[in-house]
């Protein structure tokens, strides 16, 4: 199944994709894309809804991030080793883990905000987790039983924020707008092996990044497993996994982006985005 949240910012309402890629309104069915829709059981009671039943909505209709605003959006940093060696960073001996602010969250089309006094704004194509079930303290062997589903990510980042103003990864990740997931919530179930989704990222028609979360250094049930040990996850919190190598910052020369660029990414399986970078 393939989840959304459609309509203008902030008065989104959920809806589903129907096996022609229409958006099929669900409000008779769920308010939103709530814990109780992202549990298993949730999950199976709209499986079983026929989408042609519902309404359709028009073509083009905005849609925004597939969960309302998590309690914790969550990133993994330097999670794939061919990103690490590009801007010479060591493999990491553990997860880093850093928060994105709830507020960056934003629709998979919206535009990007270049922030005030920004010199140094990235791009990352990452790979997204969808919390389905209450995490805390779990095993690796449990990991996926806890994920309702995975979704497209660009972790949006401004370089000098994150490095040179006191190395706050958080400040650098977090401006409004900096954190586009969707299309959809692809669930669990339709994508079978995780670990091996082709992904990319293009700017103004420029192939930046090609990559695959194979190379991810830590794979899905360690991160998942390891982030529950250090705070609970619940039902819609948000997890990026990192970014495969292609970032602007580890080109030489460095490139960043401007306002007026065009970027676009997508993960085989999880859809694609386009994003107009905007003045704040």
């Amino acid at each position: 199944m393939k989840l959304v949240r459609f309509g203008e910012a902030g008065k989104e309402r959920p809806g589903i994709i129907d096996k022609d890629g229409h958006v099929r309104d669900l409000s008779s069915h769920a308010k939103d894309i709530s814990a109780e829709v992202l549990s298993d059981e949730g999950l199976r009671r709209i499986a079983e809804i026929d989408p042609a039943g519902l309404p359709r909505m028009p073509d083009g209709v905005r849609l925004g991030p597939p969960v309302p605003t998590p309690s914790k959006f969550v990133a993994i940093g330097l999670n794939y080793s061919d990103h690490a060696a590009e801007v010479g960073a060591p493999i990491p001996s553990e997860p880093i883990i850093f928060l994105k602010a709830a507020t960056s969250l934003s629709g998979p089309n919206d535009p990007v905000e270049k922030p005030r006094g920004s010199t140094k704004l990235d791009w990352e194509v990452e790979l997204g987790l969808v919390i389905g079930k209450r995490a805390k303290y779990i095993d690796e062997d449990a990991a996926f039983s806890h994920i309702a589903g995975y979704c497209l990510a660009n972790d949006v980042s401004e370089r000098n924020f994150q490095t040179e103003r006191q190395g706050q990864w958080t400040k650098g990740k977090s401006h409004d707008s900096f954190g586009p997931i969707g299309p959809w919530l692809v669930t669990r179930d339709e994508i079978p092996n995780p670990q091996n989704l082709p992904m990319w990222l293009d700017v103004n028609g420029e192939r930046q990044q090609t990559g695959t979360t194979a190379t991810m250094i830590f794979k899905i049930p360690k991160i998942v497993s390891y982030v529950s040990h250090f705070m609970t996850l619940l039902p819609g919190d948000v997890i990026v996994t990192g970014t495969p190598p292609g970032v602007g910052s580890g080109k030489k020369p460095q490139r960043f982006l401007n306002v007026g660029d065009v970027v676009t990414l997508g993960v085989e399986g999880l859809g694609t985005q386009r994003q107009q970078i905007v003045a704040a």
